[in-house]
């Protein structure tokens, strides 16, 4: 595959939304002699969480392997950089499931790779329409497969990350407003200081084996009521009688 060709698949493979995957597997089937079409398969534990095809048809296949427990994918999943053929569909004794289902898809041939880091994992395969069509030594596995893995996985990897980190940020916020309204709801109930409020929530949180936040959301639910003392005039002291 030409410098350039390479680029651009990094490119599209930089934003790894379904759109760009889409656009990566068009991208893949048009830079190999031979293929008329191809899967992007993004993994995770094995499963499949993002399915991408040049040709709408073939993405059916993907879902066929998982169903059946194996196939070319899972076999290239198992060893990472090292390209899976599949020369004839036709004669495929191996996956008799992908072969059927590649059949009637009107494939006639793939290649599979994958590029895998820890728990997720990248797929590529390439199909053709006529037997042997696709030369594995012409498809320069390695060289597409190694950079466009680690950019996809990269691309992933800073997204979860900034994800996790603002849902995070979120959660804390969203704590601290719940934290603050009980605190001023315990200081008017029980006509206390704020840090002697916060110091009640906590040992409430510790007596009762709860995490503060969910004291802090039972007081503001309740308004304070089940914190405060009962409030009115004391009753007088029943006389002894002599």
């Amino acid at each position: 595959m030409p410098s350039s060709d390479l680029a651009d698949l990094l490119d599209i493979a930089a934003a790894s939304d379904a759109r760009s995957l889409n656009q990566l597997a068009t991208a893949a089937a048009q830079s190999v002699a031979g293929c008329s079409a191809a899967n992007v398969v993004m993994w995770h534990d094995r499963e499949p969480v993002l399915v991408a095809s040049s040709h709408p048809d073939l993405a059916r296949l993907i879902h066929v392997e998982v169903e059946a427990g194996r196939g070319p994918v899972f076999v290239a999943l198992d060893r990472p950089a090292e390209p899976v053929a599949c020369a004839d569909t036709l004669a495929e004794e191996r996956w008799p499931e992908y072969a059927a289902a590649a059949l009637l898809a009107g494939v006639r041939c793939s290649l599979s790779f994958a590029y895998q880091a820890e728990s997720r994992a990248v797929t590529l395969t390439l199909f053709g329409a006529r037997p042997r069509s696709i030369d594995p030594r012409r498809a320069q596995p390695a060289e597409m497969l190694g950079a466009l893995g680690g950019a996809v996985l990269g691309a992933v990897s800073v997204y979860d990350d900034a994800r996790r980190t603002a849902s995070q940020l979120k959660d804390a916020a969203a704590s601290r407003a719940v934290v603050d309204q009980a605190k001023g709801i315990l200081m008017h109930a029980l006509g206390c200081s704020a840090d002697e409020a916060l110091e009640h929530m906590r040992r409430t949180s510790q007596q009762r084996n709860v995490r503060a936040i969910d004291v802090a959301k039972e007081i503001v639910e309740s308004g304070g009521r089940k914190q405060a003392p009962a409030r009115g005039r004391a009753k007088p002291p029943v006389k002894s009688r002599t």
